[in-house]
């Protein structure tokens, strides 16, 4: 299902934050964050049982990030994988007029797509192509920036990590998107799932032996136009598997 948490131009020294779990199945193949053989310039993990991806960069200093939207009533069996949409915003620039005109081909999304200079959260659903103002802003399985409980914790949490006054510690980063706090019965959303399953997914850390966070990303775009990726793997009971890190100047730099 997965959920983001990005802070836009909110911190003097990095104008593009963003942390992301992945949630999935944990018997789906995936393989760990890497330069892709066949696209050089793109960096992501891949799922190797349809060959697209959850999030990614390029060398250019663009980004997408895929969350599903939670409509089981929606989903369909006929449709293209939503993971090749991440592939194809970091290829080309991906127009809202091919947005549109193809949203229906791919069960509910969002896609969180551009760079620090403009970022656009496409809900399929709705048919809305938002762009993200400076400041915080969540994008879990609803529409961006819902008040989902986990979304509206996890927002809290890094607007008192990204201040003006302090350097940026990616370990707090990652330590917030660990956090397996589950909401409280009342403020649980209904979409349509089991209860027991609504409460499971209300944390922003998923902890099941099926089902769970596969992966936690950080994106990190520095003034300087240096890019850091991070990516932590986990195993179904919840434990690091592997780290992988990369750094790079944007071949062409767009604050």
């Amino acid at each position: 299902m997965c959920i983001l948490f990005i802070a836009l131009q909110q911190h003097p020294d990095y104008p593009l934050i963003l942390c992301a779990n992945r949630d999935e199945y944990h018997h789906r193949p995936t393989a760990a964050a890497h330069f892709w053989p066949t696209e050089p310039q793109l960096l992501a993990g891949k799922d190797l049982s349809a060959g697209g991806s959850w999030l990614g960069v390029n060398r250019r200093g663009d980004l997408a990030a895929l969350t599903n939207i939670r409509a089981p009533h929606l989903i369909r069996d006929d449709c293209r994988s939503r993971g090749e949409l991440v592939i194809k915003a970091l290829q080309s620039p991906i127009t809202p007029a091919w947005l549109m005109q193809h949203r229906q081909d791919y069960n509910p999304f969002n896609l969180v797509f551009g760079s620090a200079a403009g970022l656009f959260c496409c809900n399929s659903l709705s048919g809305e192509i938002l762009p993200l103002t400076a400041g915080f802003h969540a994008v879990s399985n609803g529409a961006l920036d819902d008040i989902w409980p986990k979304m509206a914790q996890g927002t809290r949490a890094l607007q008192q990590l990204v201040g003006a006054d302090q350097p940026l510690d990616t370990e707090a980063l990652l330590a917030l998107m660990r956090d397996a706090t589950e909401a409280d019965e009342a403020q649980l959303p209904a979409t349509g799932i089991e209860p027991e399953w609504e409460r499971k997914l209300s944390a922003i850390f998923i902890r099941h032996p099926q089902y769970g966070t596969r992966s936690t990303t950080l994106v990190l775009q520095h003034r300087t136009g240096i890019m850091q990726f991070i990516e932590v793997r986990y195993n179904s009971a919840g434990r690091e598997l592997g780290q992988e890190k990369f750094q790079f100047a944007l071949s062409e730099t767009r604050l």
